[in-house]
C-alpha cells in the first residue's frame, strides 16, 4: 500500500466502522488529473451491503476528506461492497478465502508467470499457497499487486 493509500486507510477506516461497516480495502488511482477513490464496505454476512449502507459511509467519509484535504486536485469517490469478485487486499482477506478459486497478478515474474488462477490452499507466514491445478506455488504476498475471487456459480 502507497503512503497516499496508508493515509487514506487511516482516515477512512475510523469512520467506516462508526457506521456498523468493516473497511473491506480500498483503491486510490490516479490517471493524469483525474483520480479515483473506490472504497469497498463489509457488513456481516446475515445484513450484507445495502445502498444505504453505501450513502451513509460516502457522505461522512466526503465530510471527512473535505476536512482534512489528503487528495489534491479533483478526484471521484466511490462506495460500494466487494462483490462476488472481491478483490483480497490484506494477508487476512486470503485467510478467509481459503478454498476459494482467485485470479492473481504479481508485480513481477514469479517462475516465469505474472498471472495465476487457482484455489488458496492456505497461509504460511506471509505468502500465499496457490493451487493451480495439481501444482502449489508459495506467492510472497508483497509480489501480488491484485488478486480477486473468481465467483462460481
Amino acid at each position: 500500500m502507497s503512503s497516499v493509500q496508508e493515509k487514506l486507510h487511516d482516515l477512512i477506516a475510523p469512520v467506516v466502522e462508526a457506521l456498523d461497516c468493516e473497511l473491506w480495502g480500498l483503491e486510490y488511482i490516479t490517471q493524469g488529473r483525474q483520480a479515483t477513490l473506490r472504497i469497498f464496505i463489509e457488513k456481516d454476512a446475515e445484513k450484507g451491503v445495502g445502498l444505504k449502507d453505501c450513502e451513509k459511509v460516502s457522505r461522512q467519509v466526503s465530510s471527512v476528506l473535505d476536512v482534512e484535504d489528503p487528495i489534491t486536485g479533483h478526484y471521484t469517490l466511490e462506495v460500494s461492497s466487494p462483490g462476488m469478485d472481491r478483490p483480497l487486499f490484506t494477508l487476512d482477506h486470503y485467510t478467509r478465502s481459503i478454498g476459494q478459486q482467485v485470479a492473481v497478478k504479481l508485480s513481477r515474474k514469479f517462475e516465469d508467470r505474472k498471472k495465476f488462477t487457482g484455489v488458496i490452499a492456505s497461509i504460511e507466514g506471509d505468502e500465499v499457497v496457490l493451487r493451480v491445478d495439481e501444482e502449489e506455488y508459495l506467492l510472497p504476498i508483497e509480489l501480488i499487486e491484485k488478486a480477486n475471487i473468481v465467483p462460481t456459480f
